[in-house]
């Protein structure tokens, strides 16, 4: 399983390699990136889309098909379209997730910036999203794309990954550790 993943980060990585070449070929990197965006939050917040992009039951053409309905009500461009199509006849959509942060990693590098991954227990206001990221650039000393996801589990707070670098200030961590404390008195 473990070899399984390592793969499919490769994998993930050429995949998002040429839809990149392709979204700088056409001048198309906003529109791609839009719909990226919204194709990484609705599985997100679907379990059933879940289902269909990691189902090794659905045949390539029911995937495809289910897919397609989706992105074609979703609105997104025909390049997204028809690289989602190649990803299900490949049998590869279960790295449909990965692809996009993939993808995400190498628009930032592109543009100069520096990738960061906020979790929170609440969707972010924009000011409190407008304040991560002026800390962390201040922190970091580039300009910061933040990817938000949201775990009701942390409680409170916030966890923040920039690269390797992890900073955990959730509530359910501080909790954890005051509990790890109290057993060691």
């Amino acid at each position: 399983m473990a070899g399984q993943s390592v793969g499919g980060a490769g994998l993930a990585d050429r995949y998002a390699t040429a839809l990149f070449e392709l979204a700088l070929e056409r001048n198309a990197i906003e529109e791609i990136e839009r719909d990226l965006e919204a194709i990484r939050e609705l599985v997100d917040g679907s379990d059933d889309l879940k289902r269909v992009v990691r189902s090794l039951t659905l045949s390539r053409a029911e995937q495809a098909k289910a897919l397609d309905a989706v992105l074609e009500r979703l609105g997104t461009s025909q390049y997204v379209r028809n690289f989602v199509a190649l990803l299900a006849r490949n049998r590869r959509v279960f790295l449909l997730v990965d692809m996009i942060a993939a993808f995400q990693t190498k628009l930032s590098d592109h543009r100069g910036e520096v990738s960061a991954e906020v979790t929170s227990a609440v969707p972010l206001k924009p000011n409190h999203l407008d304040a991560v990221r002026d800390a962390l650039r201040n922190i970091v000393g580039r300009d910061v794309a933040l990817e938000t996801r949201v775990d009701p589990s942390l409680i409170g707070g916030l966890t923040v990954r920039v690269g390797s670098r992890m900073l955990d200030n959730s509530l359910r961590t501080k909790l954890q550790n005051l509990e790890l404390a109290m057993k060691g008195i």
